[in-house]
Parts: structure tokens; sequence; C-alpha cells
């Protein structure tokens, strides 16, 4: 019997209508549109405005269309594992709601934090309950709603996040073709470098933490270049090299969209040319766990079954890994 692989056999991605450029940035913090596109490549990003709205409204409609281009039920799900950093609550996880608000009625959910790592280390995560034999559909989604933990007079980070994300349906394989390798690390003495203050145990939130300013995004933007330029290139390497891959075998990397210079960074040290890199940064900006999967999803008309694939992300925490995929099926 051949060995069972997990396979992506539809992807879909969702990101809300609204649009916050460069420009309209400029009415908000100091800053202006040159300063933030030579930093980070990013020229606009979408936010989710509607009230009382969270991950899970931007999850659940990418889950919906996802079934609806595999042609399958919700109820079919076996499994749903939401990458995020962002739930709608503390608990109970995005994940749950989700899978109430799609009808995904007979699949147990969870979420996973691991920051701009959160989809691939879910996807590695699902892939493990396929190749077991265990299940036969379960959906991956990375997600995030980085607009509702931002300061927005800190131009240092309002600048570089957006709201959206994508989700996967992973489903048996044996024609060699799905998730062969993945690699995943973290370091948690990288927290004061990238963070949320405040919220959590060791700070509950008060009115000081919320005068303060402490439930948004904490970056030390130098540390977590240098952190994430070495980190990303290093992991993918090993996972080329460990798979028998190069430049010119590789056919896509998908990196996490967070900065272009950490982008093109990570493509010159695996010996890549422009064309076989996805970028999206410039109109979606940094959407956390949602980048990947967004890239698959606008990119998906391109892909050929059989193709070689490297998905990289670098993450607050710090997390970080690669996952290499041979893509399932002709669009």
């Amino acid at each position: 019997m051949s060995k069972i692989t997990a396979a992506i056999t539809a992807v879909s991605g969702y990101v809300p209508e609204t649009k916050m450029t460069n420009k309209d940035l400029e009415q908000i913090v100091d800053t202006n549109d040159e300063w933030i596109f030579s930093r980070t490549g990013i020229k606009e990003r979408r936010i989710l405005k509607e009230p009382s709205t969270g991950a899970s409204d931007l999850a659940a409609p990418a889950v919906l269309d996802l079934c609806k281009k595999r042609g399958i039920s919700p109820e079919e799900i076996d499994l749903l594992i939401v990458g995020t950093v962002t739930a709608d609550y503390n608990f109970p996880s995005c994940a749950n709601i989700v899978a109430d608000k799609v009808g995904a009625k007979n699949a147990w959910s969870f979420d996973i934090n691991a920051a701009c790592s959160g989809f691939i280390y879910s996807l590695s995560t699902g892939a493990q309950f396929i190749e077991t034999g265990k299940y036969k559909k379960v959906v991956v989604v990375g997600v995030d709603k980085m607009s509702s933990i931002l300061n927005y007079e800190d131009r240092t980070t309002c600048i570089i996040f957006g709201d959206g994300g994508g989700a996967v349906l992973l489903e048996p394989n044996e024609e060699g073709n799905g998730i062969i390798d993945f690699q995943l690390h973290s370091d948690g003495s990288g927290v004061h470098y990238l963070h949320q203050p405040a919220g959590g145990s060791v700070k509950p939130a008060s009115a000081e933490t919320v005068a303060n300013n402490e439930h948004s995004v904490h970056q030390e933007g130098k540390q977590v270049f240098k952190f994430a330029v070495t980190n990303m290139a290093d992991v993918s390497e090993e996972v080329m090299l460990r798979n028998n891959l190069n430049g010119d075998t590789l056919d896509w990397l998908v990196p996490h969209q967070a900065n272009l210079r950490i982008i093109d960074a990570t493509a010159n040290r695996l010996n890549l040319s422009p064309e076989k890199v996805m970028i999206n940064i410039e109109k979606y900006g940094n959407t956390t766990a949602g980048t990947i999967p967004l890239c698959l999803w606008e990119w998906e008309p391109k892909l050929k079954k059989g193709d070689n694939i490297i998905l990289s992300a670098f993450g607050g925490g710090f997390t970080w890994g690669a996952v290499y995929l041979k893509w399932a099926y002709n669009s």
C-alpha cells in the first residue's frame, strides 16, 4: 500500500472590502506613502470595520467557499484548526465559533497560537490526522484581525498589518503529492521583541493597561528583522537540502508577507528567481497567520499538479518554520 500523505485539495481566501491606503494612514499618524513603501513594500491593507465582528467573520466565508469549490458539505469536515492570535474571545476558541458559523456540526476544532507562523504550525498539525488515517477531511485556517490589536498612534506597527485570512482542505493522497516534509521551531526568549504586553494572566486588563495602549502589538523592529531574515532562510534551506531541492527544482516559495526586504533576502539565500516567489504584501500588508493561505488562494490558477512548493514563516514569540509540499491538482 502506498504511503498516505496529506494533500491540499482546495484553497480559498477572504479579505474585507475596506481598504486603508498609505495615504489614509498619512491622515492618522506621522508617516507618508514613500516612507512606508520603501521600508515594507506595502501600499494598502484591508480592515474589517463592521462593529461586533472578529476573526471568525474573516474565516467563515473562506471555509464556506472552500467547501463550495470542493463540492462538499461542511458536515463532512472531521477537524477544523484555526491559526490565529486575534480570536474573537480569549475563550472559546475561534475554531469553535467558525465551525458553528459554517455548519461543521461533525467536526471538533481548536486554535493554534503561533503568531505569523500560525498557518504552517496548523497545517503541519492537521496533516498528522490525515497521515495516520484517522480523518479524511481536515480544514486548516490562517486568519487574523490585526486592526483589533493595533495602536494607530504607533507608526512603527500600525503601517504593517492588515486583516484577512485563508483556508485549505487536507485530504489523503497516495500519488506522492501533498505535504512531504516540515521543520518547525520556537524560541520563547524572543517574547520581549514582539508581543502583546497586556490582556493575559501576567498583566490582566485594567484601566491602566488600556490607557497605556498595552493591548496593542509591541515590536522592536530591528531585532525582529534580524531574527526573521536569518531563521526564515535557514529553515527553508534546511528543508530544501533534506529533500534534494534547489533554486532550479523548486517551483514556488510562499513566504510569510512580513516585509518585502525579508522576503527578498530569503529568496536570494535560496537562489530563487523573483518569478518563483509569491508576493502580495503590497495589497494586504501583514495579515499574520493569513498571509500564506492568501498567497496560495491568489496564485492557485498558476499552480500545477506536482509543483514543488516551500512555505516559510517567522512569527512573534519567536516561532518559525518551513513546509515542503507537492501540489496535488491542476486548477
